[in-house]
């Protein structure tokens, strides 16, 4: 019987919230999410505005320049100067940010393998298949979006 496409999704959110937060705690590191997050929308997004990057990561801009701030301090992310407005900055992960974050994504693969380790292949190539079909469906709503923020 198959299940109601709103009933899966909500789960999809739930477990991935849950799988989230265990990777977080299992491996110890005391760094903020919304760090890692915020690299992760400037590797996705490229360079854009702090208050386009605060809405993307769901933050106020208070909020968003401090974590500028810190990613700053890092040397993770770059300011550019706005081609169209000399009065502002656009704001970059650096490759040194990008590498942190691609570091951090192998530590909590890492401390989650042992939960997962006794998947079979075909298991492993349903989960595969399920991320790609989640990737498709996301570049295509964020597609969708900028093309009706240019209209």
């Amino acid at each position: 019987m198959p299940q109601d496409l709103r009933t899966v999704l909500g789960d999809l959110v739930a477990v991935n919230s849950r799988l989230t937060r265990l990777a977080a705690s299992a491996s110890g590191n005391t760094e903020s999410p919304a760090i890692w997050r915020t690299l992760a929308v400037l590797r996705d997004l490229g360079p854009v505005r702090l208050g386009e990057l605060a809405r993307a990561s769901r933050v106020s801009q208070p909020t968003m320049t401090k974590l500028v701030h810190t990613l700053d301090e890092r040397g993770w992310i770059r300011r550019i100067a706005d081609a169209g407005d000399a009065r502002a900055w656009l704001i970059s992960a650096d490759a040194s940010g990008v590498a942190a974050l691609t570091a951090w994504r192998d530590e909590i693969a890492s401390v989650l393998e042992p939960t997962f380790d006794d998947l079979t292949d075909d298991e492993i190539a349903t989960l595969a298949a399920s991320v790609e079909i989640v990737r498709t469906r996301l570049e295509r709503a964020r597609a969708a979006m900028q093309a009706g923020e240019v209209a």
